[in-house]
């Protein structure tokens, strides 16, 4: 596979991966709280389902079915907004206090990966960007390219938001009350970005597209 694909592929995801959003907010919440470690493993491991769902075929019938899209794109938003309006309104406990509030790692494992599995802007390069950078004349067949630059991308992701959430937690596990407004703007901004995305598909639906 070129080098030239990997490095251009690389270089728009770089830039969509850095760019603060529904990831950005769970890992600085997750920084916050006392599952950073399994908060972030649920997101790349979310990624990473994608990743495999487009090597293999998912993703085309995916992004060719506009309807499906649109149903994974609000289910998604009403997802971010679930999970933002319960950090939103719950009382943040202490930084390193165990509550039964939290959670089990099991459970901030999964709402990671709900996080990242329904992102739109994960969806968008993975399902959209990913099949733009691979070619049939490669030695590599198309599954592989796909899986190798979908993994580029997870790798990535696992350093940005890795660092977003040690510095979330570094920062602040010696401010509570700075802890505590962080978990609530991270929960108004999941909050925000799905009542967002909703209201751009309800305005689609409205102007028939």
């Amino acid at each position: 596979m070129a080098t030239t694909a990997i490095l251009g592929f690389w270089g728009v995801a770089a830039l969509l991966v850095l760019t603060p959003g529904a990831d950005w907010a769970y890992a600085i919440a997750a920084g916050a709280g006392r599952r950073a470690v399994s908060s972030v493993a649920g997101i790349l491991s979310g990624y990473a389902l994608v990743v495999i769902a487009v090597a293999v075929g998912v993703g085309a019938l995916v992004a060719a079915s506009p309807a499906l899209l649109s149903v994974l794109t609000v289910g998604g938003a009403l997802y971010l907004v679930w999970i933002g309006l319960n950090g939103l309104l719950r009382r943040p406990a202490p930084l390193g206090e165990a509550t039964e509030r939290d959670g089990s790692r099991w459970s901030s494992f999964l709402r990671g990966a709900g996080v990242s599995g329904f992102n739109p802007k994960g969806l968008l390069v993975l399902v959209a960007l990913v099949p733009q950078f691979t070619t049939r004349e490669s030695a590599w067949p198309p599954a592989a390219q796909m899986l190798l630059l979908g993994g580029l991308f997870v790798v990535t992701c696992a350093v940005v938001y890795s660092g977003v959430a040690l510095l979330s937690r570094f920062v602040l596990v010696s401010r509570p009350r700075s802890a505590a407004v962080v978990a609530r703007i991270s929960g108004a901004a999941m909050t925000a970005i799905g009542l967002a995305l909703l209201i751009e598909r309800a305005l689609e639906a409205l102007s028939g597209r």
